[in-house]
């Protein structure tokens, strides 16, 4: 009895065998494959080529593989811990095996021909599987400026001397469940953060899920129309192949083929891929793009993917994403890789397995010692990555000291004069979770026509807590300097539930507001228009408040927001007509009386309003975290439905009306090469309507400036005021991108990866029937041009240049 358990405990023990694994010439072998032959129980070696990996006493044959090398199989005998360093032979590809008899043919072509043929077959043939996967991913900084804004880069980034060093270094393990139809759950396991042991890495396994039998990849994440696959169905009609040669692996024969962009600036790969004759697999890849293809942000994309075989199909065994670039004078490289095992290709799963929820953290997830990494890590540390741990770790208790975070917040809390004038000015104290941010000078001074020279200053306090969440107080004062108004107000929020947005706010005082409720315009751009082009297109009322609003999900993807506002509500009219034109072009602050100065547009009144909107958005996937819930930008539309009510009577409330409306809007439809769209359409009526004031009316997204907010959702041309409805509407608004899909083929101009845009809108009411917009443009990241034209039904009334900056389609 004693001998049986003696014979289990030594069959059950474990031994861990490390090593490095090397080319013939010594150089080390980056993510090459270390799996139990005829297993998917494996690891990969790191950057360095260094291995590890746990395996059972006794006899165990080993896989070693690695893109470009002659698998080799070791037999190991584990009675303790053992190190085995392996040295891979490059793999000889020959030219002389004929594969394919067509002499008058490229053979690369040939085969290229067979694997598209097969595309569609191993692009669904894996109708689920179930697999453990480990992902590692480093940042690092090669160079940085010595100041950004005004603060220090090595202090803030914690960087060494020459402004150098890893400032992202995370390692997670995952549970990944998938199923067709792009059907995924991921439960994580375990998480680690360099210097941060309350942190949650940011690695998700099914980020990595890149599968080039799809036509393109990357899709508007690496840039709009994302990159055509090698193997794509029209993949001719943008690759070149080369054939380099064939060599026998494990009794198949495969072929080395190099891909080839046609012509520069493409949307395409370059590198080699690996070809499984007879089947026509993949069977690996070593690809790249640059920025010259079309990436942005940086300079190159290298994706490494090696496939092995599980019952007759082929599953990813690793995949490495390696990046490089420079941007703002910061140049950086990294990488993100991902190791899987133990697959199952079939699993049962029940009906309701798969959710909108793509991944799960578990909340111990971050809470695994450092004895339990070195047991489970599934690839090594390189010794830059363990001293980044050692480093960080040792003073991650030291971090969340008050000396220590005092000390910090001592370097970022140093004022800055410019900093103050442009941007926000933010005092930390980071300890107790609180700061304090002061709004810059710039976006405080104003003019306009109603108060003249004014002054509008916040300061936001905020006091952050556990979970994730917060409050804010935010105190405000303005002061017009020709009308002699003086308003202030306090405004606040409280977010007590993480997890479902869950937030209460409550606002009190006295404001100038738009009349419009979508504010189309800000100060600086409104004074830029008074004092350079001495014009007034916006339109201003006072009133003094108290309002309370909460929201909340009360389900994943549905939202529930009401508020009840409580207003007293007064007419302004212009103080101040200066401007630096000689003859400006000011108009009555009455829209609909402008020549006109002392009309006022309503009668002082009270207004209690209480509204509610329920949005939920289709096929919304998001991630859970301890720390709250976390949407992913869906490609399915977003349906809003908002209800006000105007209620008479009630504390001296004049108002008297319900209004319902619904918009439906998708931020993005993709064609493709051919870009991506936007769309959004919109009703709504007024049930009743027995007493209400202009700013009850329903209010459009309008623009009457040259430069506007980069919403695909507003119209061009549109007057901000007087086409506003009290009756019933429909809109319709619809903008395409063809992310250089012709200019890309014109030459110089192709060099500045300009994006085409064209769009059109559409509005119908009492106010305004059949009211027409187009418009056709470019775009570079955050700034745009286009010119268009505005039709009230068949005659042009507008037309012109428009200019916007921020992010957009």
């Amino acid at each position: 009895m004693l001998f049986c358990y003696v014979a289990m405990g030594a069959s059950a023990q474990q031994f861990t065998l490390t090593g490095k694994i090397a080319e013939v010439k010594g150089s080390s072998v980056p993510f090459a494959s270390v799996y139990v032959n005829a297993t998917t129980q494996g690891t990969s070696s790191n950057i360095d080529g260094q291995y590890k990996l746990s395996l059972p006493a006794g006899k165990t044959e080993l896989l070693f593989t690695a893109v470009g090398y002659d698998d080799r199989k070791v037999t190991v005998v584990m009675k303790e811990n053992t190190t085995l360093d392996i040295v891979l032979a490059p793999k000889i590809f020959t030219l002389n095996d004929v594969i394919i008899k067509a002499p008058t043919e490229n053979r690369a072509n040939e085969i290229i021909k067979k694997v598209i043929e097969k595309r569609k077959t191993y692009l669904n043939e894996i109708e689920a599987f179930s697999c453990e996967v480990y992902t590692k991913a480093m940042q690092k900084l090669l160079n940085a400026p010595k100041k950004f804004f005004g603060r220090d880069v090595a202090t803030i980034l914690d960087l060494d001397s020459n402004r150098q060093g890893i400032i992202y270094l995370s390692e997670a393990e995952s549970k990944l469940d998938f199923k067709q139809r792009d059907k995924i759950r991921e439960v994580m396991i375990s998480s680690k953060i360099a210097g941060n042991d309350n942190g949650f890495s940011f690695n998700k396994a099914s980020d990595l899920s890149v599968n080039f039998y799809n036509n393109t990849l990357f899709q508007d994440k690496l840039s709009i129309r994302g990159f055509v696959s090698p193997i794509a169905d029209n993949a001719f009609a943008y690759y070149k192949y080369k054939f380099l040669g064939s060599s026998e692996e494990d009794g198949k024969i495969v072929s080395k083929i190099q891909v080839i962009p046609k012509r520069k600036n493409l949307p395409v790969f370059s590198g080699i891929i690996y070809i499984v004759n007879d089947s026509w697999r993949i069977s690996a890849l070593n690809l790249y793009v640059t920025k010259e293809n079309g990436i942005e942000l940086i300079d190159t994309l290298t994706v490494q993917q090696k496939l092995i075989e599980v019952e007759d199909v082929y599953v990813p065994q690793s995949i490495q994403f390696s990046i490089s670039g420079k941007l703002f004078g910061f140049s950086f490289s990294g990488y993100v890789m991902g190791v899987y095992k133990n697959y199952d290709i079939k699993p049962a799963f029940n009906k309701n397995f798969f959710t909108n929820e793509i991944l799960k953290i578990e909340r111990s997830s971050n809470k695994k010692d450092p004895f339990y990494w070195e047991k489970n890590r599934s690839v090594p540390l390189t010794l830059e990555e363990r001293q980044n741990y050692l480093r960080k770790d040792s003073i991650s208790t030291l971090k969340s000291s008050q000396r220590y975070l005092d000390s910090v917040d001592h370097v970022k809390n140093k004022f800055n004069a410019g900093q103050i004038l442009v941007t926000p000015y933010i005092y930390y104290r980071s300890y107790n979770k609180k700061s304090i941010t002061y709004d810059p000078i710039a976006t405080s001074v104003f003019y306009n026509t109603v108060e003249g020279l004014g002054l509008k200053y916040a300061v936001t306090l905020r006091q952050g807590f556990d979970e994730g969440k917060y409050y804010t107080i935010k105190p405000e004062v303005r002061y017009g300097f020709a009308n002699e108004h003086f308003n202030a107000n306090i405004k606040s929020k409280y977010l007590f539930d993480a997890s479902r947005n869950g937030a209460v706010a409550l606002g009190f005082g006295s404001e100038v507001a738009n009349l419009s409720s979508q504010k189309q315009t800000n100060l600086l751009r409104n004074t830029i228009n008074a004092l350079v082009f001495g014009k007034n297109p916006a339109k201003f009322y006072e009133r003094r408040f108290f309002n309370i609003e909460a929201s909340r999900e009360f389900a994943p993807s549905f939202e529930l927001k009401v508020s009840v506002d409580y207003a007293r509500r007064k007419a302004l009219v212009n103080a101040n007509l200066k401007s630096f034109r000689s003859e400006p072009n000011f108009t009555s602050n009455n829209p609909f009386a402008a020549e006109d100065e002392n009309s006022l547009l309503f009668p002082t009144h009270k207004a209690l309003v209480v509204s509610g909107t329920l949005a939920y958005t289709v096929a919304q996937k998001y991630i859970s975290r301890p720390d709250g819930r976390f949407y992913m930008e869906s490609n399915y539309p977003r349906i809003e439905v908002n209800y006000k009510r105007g209620l008479r009577g009630v504390f001296g409330s004049s108002v008297d009306y319900d209004f319902i409306g619904v918009e439906i809007y998708q931020k993005k439809i993709h064609f493709g090469m051919f870009g991506k769209s936007s769309i959004l359409l919109g009703a709504g009526k007024f049930l009743t309507s027995k007493s209400l004031n202009y700013p009850d009316w329903k209010h459009f997204r309008a623009n009457q400036s040259m430069v506007f907010d980069p919403d695909e959702r507003n119209f061009q041309f549109l007057d901000f005021y007087i086409f506003n409805t009290t009756s019933q509407y429909f809109e319709a608004h619809i903008q395409h991108n063809f992310g250089s899909f012709f200019l890309n083929k014109i030459p110089l101009i192709k060099k500045l990866k300009l994006e085409e845009i064209i769009g059109a809108a559409y509005l119908s009411s009492p106010e305004k029937r059949n009211y027409n917009e187009f418009f056709f443009g470019i775009k570079r990241m955050n700034f745009r041009i286009h010119y268009g034209y505005a039709y009230d039904r068949d005659e042009l009334i507008k037309k012109g240049f428009k200019f916007s900056y921020g992010f957009n389609l």
